[in-house]
């Protein structure tokens, strides 16, 4: 990574491991609450670069950016981010309702910070930090680093089926040993395929497909 101070850092993994989830946290809230054009600008900064923009406006010319040399920036503890065109770059708003979103989550806004200190595209995190109770990280969430990339969640796939929700289920083993004897009878009476003893055995055999093996039993057993 350059170490020039003129170079703004955007990458997530410069930061805590706490830090990275906080922030995934932050833009998969985010996103579930429609808000998926906001993009990261700046996540760690070396003492340097941070002195450098501390004197911006001060010893040097421009704007004033920072009103602080100790920004948690440079501890990997913070990230700053920008809003998708066409709206405005630091689209209040929008900044507000992610930084409602991060209070739920311990993450702190630095547009709740008092005058001379407000700094609304700002978001850290204390060392103390912790995934609150209630929320988990629901899948892959892509947090982007420019405007042309939207916040996307790619949701785990694991999940059951509508027809997995009919597979047969048992309170005691002995029903379900008797259940087995009975399919197992009819496999060795050449009566059905011994694939639906395998279905059985796997634990994907449904309701359904059992009381249809019933009646098929039922009419070879004639």
């Amino acid at each position: 990574m350059s170490t020039s101070v003129t170079t703004t850092c955007r990458d997530l993994s410069e930061l805590t491991a706490a830090a990275q989830t906080a922030c995934q946290l932050l833009f998969q809230e985010c996103y579930k609450a429609g808000i998926d054009f906001i993009f990261i600008t700046e996540t760690y900064r070396s003492q340097a670069r941070q002195n450098y923009l501390y004197e911006q406006g001060r010893t040097r010319p421009g704007q004033v950016v920072t009103w602080t040399r100790n920004s948690n920036h440079t501890s990997r503890r913070a990230w700053d981010i920008a809003v998708t065109p066409p709206r405005n770059l630091y689209d209040i708003s929008t900044l507000s309702k992610v930084g409602a979103i991060a209070k739920k989550l311990g993450i702190t806004w630095g547009g709740y910070w008092p005058v001379g200190q407000y700094d609304a595209p700002h978001f850290e995190i204390p060392t103390t930090w912790k995934m609150p109770n209630g929320y988990k990280l629901e899948g892959q969430v892509v947090v982007p680093t420019s405007s042309a990339v939207k916040v996307q969640l790619i949701e785990d796939t694991q999940k059951p089926t509508e027809k997995d929700d009919d597979t047969m289920k048992f309170t005691n083993e002995t029903t379900k040993a008797a259940v087995r004897d009975y399919i197992k009878q009819a496999v060795d009476k050449k009566l059905i395929d011994k694939s639906h003893l395998d279905k059985f055995d796997a634990g994907t055999l449904t309701g359904g497909d059992f009381e249809g093996l019933k009646i098929i039993i039922a009419q070879r057993s004639n």
